[in-house]
């Protein structure tokens, strides 16, 4: 918002990422319809809007149609540059390039504009030092020249290096540089600022009056509620709150930094145009009319309602003008997005974080080759006794292209509603996640809850229950998302409800394994750690929860290429479970059990709480299985395990050639497994990837694995290592990024097989 003849204006940010892609026109369109009036570029993925602030745009480069859109819809557009980062205050000759590059774009039309200097070193240069009695001086001094030289325009924004109240030293009230800013620079220029902090929870009436009477003027607010380019974890769908209508009358206006990523930023600038439309109608209904409150609840109730008839419009990214009006504050945008299908693995990036305007740029997929993770199970063969598997009854609830049900939207707001606030549905998980980890010594197996206090046994589980159904919710939610027919929606968003499903996964894992009973105890506490070590949002509070959150590698995925809404669940392994791997139609090996026994089966009989089960639509389909101390599981299958599988695979002869490949088979079977002390003191614990899954969709075989490490930090492991064939890439690759590293060859033990290990 903006002072403009008595009036407020309502300013929104775009970066340049969106006006590529033909959101910036949509953009304008909803400005217009909602009653904002203003629109900032100063995207920093522009280089030649910070970096290379010095070169003039080439003719390919000129916004003069973004320029003339604003015009014509009755919208100010504001050209904001970034020189500060190496600029020299005192250099003519940087003055000079300073004006030829402002003087192309209001040659363009451009008649507004705006210099910011924020996120910069203090210190100045040689030159600048004997040229300027202070930083604030020198900002000020190239400032009021550029504001004169454009003819002194009716809009001209200047952002200080001190733009909020917690970069001010040693004080709002007494920072010799904005008292500086306040006094010197030219009244007909407006200041940026922020708040009490880079992103403020709130703003409040006296903060401000305190602000504007340092700076002389009302200051102009650069809102970063809903910015989100400093933490590509974090989307923020909630309605604008914590400003009060009545500060208006303590600013000069106010810039909403929206959402990277355009489509996620209905929600805020519906209600944001609510509340400008609020506070002008409280100014006016003075004189006997009852102005409107404004409510954030009910300015998102009404928001999701149009969002409603959006999200059910069959759009597709890249789109440059809106479908026909389908309400009056309702419109509908786009651009391109990937269709449903096996997911590929793919790479995303996001801009770094700024306080000035957001340089968005979206999720958007990029080519990749098919990635699979291990071989021991083949697809048709991998459950349900090696036949091919059918779909299971109740599941599979999101086939079809289809708009998502308001129960849907709303839970997909209340999951990343705010920076410093979660919606109910997000609330709600967290707390539970949290009481069932403090409190799950009464389901423990050194636990005495079971005998002593059976009402908290029973309160646990009904908790876990409502847990679980939550974490499910979310798992449909994911898939809906893929399968909806707004296909702008899922491009923009879809690596964020991706990116939670997976972590849910393994939270969902992990609050089944507590329920069964398998945790000692020794290392839910968790870690203690600063808000800003962590980031992630909801995705990131969950991973903090559980036992290897600190572990930010098992949780950072790349998005996939292709979405998939296929529906996964990983679980403990039960022993009505009736897995069975690849089995041989070699003639050597008489038993078919043999493979399975071979690789997995004592893991399973000796220590099945460290197995776990990974399931999609049709059923059973991978699983991982550890040891949590290998020097003990060594004599328990010495003790019991060996003793079993001799009588089981006792030499029958069968033929001449039988006996002897039998015998041979056996003599294999019962090698003993010798690692070093000097392996098993740092890595007691065993991984075996046999089990793993092929699936295209790597995600979901790592949130396997971080799943059965969760189990295995949880009960104390400080440790764990696995061992690899050598020409086994795939696999190598895989374990390199969850933060495994090759243990040297020779200090393992003298076979083909590389060991890798990591800490826990």
């Amino acid at each position: 918002m903006m002072e403009n003849s008595g009036g407020i204006t309502a300013i929104i940010v775009s970066p340049a990422a969106q006006d590529a892609r033909g959101e910036g026109m949509c953009c304008l369109w909803l400005m217009q319809r909602w009653g904002l009036n203003t629109y900032l570029y100063g995207p920093k993925d522009d280089l030649k809007h910070r970096l290379l602030w010095r070169e003039v745009y080439s003719a390919e480069e000129e916004g003069m149609a973004l320029i003339c859109s604003c015009q014509s819809r009755g919208l100010t557009f504001v050209y904001a540059l970034s020189p500060g980062q190496d600029i020299v205050f005192s250099s003519s000759s940087d003055l000079t390039l300073l004006k030829r590059k402002l003087r192309q774009v209001a040659e363009l039309g451009c008649q507004a504009f705006a210099i910011l200097f924020d996120d910069i070193d203090h210190s100045m240069c040689q030159a600048d030092t004997e040229a300027f009695s202070s930083f604030a001086h020198a900002q000020v001094s190239v400032a009021n020249e550029i504001f004169r030289f454009l003819g002194e325009p009716h809009v001209f924004l200047f952002c200080p290096t001190e733009y909020c109240g917690s970069l001010c030293s040693p004080s709002v009230s007494k920072s010799p540089y904005l008292l500086t800013v306040g006094e010197d620079l030219l009244p007909g220029i407006s200041v940026i600022w922020t708040g009490s902090k880079v992103i403020s929870r709130e703003l409040s009436a006296d903060s401000l009056v305190e602000v504007q009477s340092v700076l002389q003027r009302p200051p102009l607010v650069w809102d970063n509620l809903h910015a989100n380019d400093y933490d590509s974890r974090r989307v923020f769908l909630g309605p604008f709150k914590g400003r009060p209508p009545g500060l208006r009358a303590h600013l000069r206006g106010l810039l909403l930094n929206p959402n990277c990523e355009f489509e996620a930023n209905y929600i805020p600038l519906h209600t944001l145009g609510t509340w400008h439309k609020a506070g002008k109608e409280e100014r006016e209904g003075e004189k006997g009319e009852e102005a409107h409150q404004y409510c954030p609840d009910q300015a998102l109730s009404a928001a999701l309602q149009d969002w409603m008839d959006e999200l059910s419009q069959p759009l597709q990214p890249g789109r440059q003008t809106r479908p026909t009006e389908h309400r009056s504050s309702g419109p509908s945008s786009k651009h391109k997005p990937s269709d449903s299908s096996d997911n590929q693995h793919g790479a995303q990036s996001k801009p770094s974080s700024t306080a000035g305007a957001c340089s968005a740029q979206s999720h958007k997929p990029s080519a990749s080759r098919k990635e699979t993770v291990a071989r021991p199970l083949r697809s048709e063969e991998r459950a349900h006794g090696g036949h091919s598997r059918e779909k299971a009854p109740g599941k599979g609830l999101c086939a079809g292209k289809g708009p998502l049900s308001e129960a849907q939207v709303r839970l997909l707001v209340g999951l990343y509603y705010l920076p410093h606030e979660h919606g109910p549905p997000a609330q709600s998980l967290l707390q539970d996640l949290t009481w069932l980890k403090a409190n799950c010594h009464y389901v423990s197996v050194n636990g005495n809850g079971k005998k002593t206090q059976p009402q908290k046994v029973e309160e646990w589980r009904a908790r876990a229950g409502r847990f679980l159904a939550a974490c499910d919710e979310i798992a449909v939610l994911h898939g809906c998302v893929v399968n909806s027919v707004n296909r702008a929606v899922l491009y923009d968003l879809y690596p964020y409800v991706w990116d939670l499903r997976n972590t849910i996964l393994v939270a969902k894992a992990f609050i089944s394994w507590l329920g069964c009973g398998a945790s000692s105890g020794a290392e839910l506490l968790g870690v203690e750690a600063e808000p800003w070590v962590f980031k992630g949002g909801l995705s990131g509070e969950v991973q903090m929860l559980l036992p290897v959150g600190t572990s930010s590698e098992l949780f950072s995925h790349p998005p996939p290429l292709f979405p998939t809404s296929r529906l996964y669940n990983i679980r403990p392994f039960q022993h009505k479970d009736k897995v069975k791997y690849i089995q041989t139609h070699d003639s050597a090996v008489v038993h078919p059990d043999f493979i399975g026994d071979r690789c997995l089966g004592a893991s399973l009989a000796l220590c099945p709480e460290y197995s776990f089960v990974l399931e999609d639509e049709l059923g059973v389909c991978g699983c991982a299985v550890g040891i949590l101390d290998v020097r003990s599981f060594a004599k328990r299958c010495q003790a019991s395990w060996l003793p079993a599988m001799r009588d089981k695979y006792s030499v029958r002869p069968h033929g001449s050639n039988g006996h002897t490949a039998t015998k041979e088979a056996l003599q294999s079977f019962l090698e003993e497994q010798d690692y070093p002390d000097s392996l098993l003191y740092h890595f007691p614990s065993q991984l075996r990837l046999e089990a793993l899954p092929e699936l295209v969709d790597c995600s979901v075989s790592r949130s396997l694995l971080t799943s059965l490490l969760t189990a295995l930090k949880a009960n104390g492991s400080q440790g764990v290592f696995c061992e690899v064939q050598p020409t086994d890439r795939l696999r190598l690759e895989f374990l390199t990024k969850l933060g495994f590293l090759e243990i040297l060859r020779g200090e393992a033990r003298s076979t083909e097989g590389l060991v890798l290990g990591r800490l826990l």
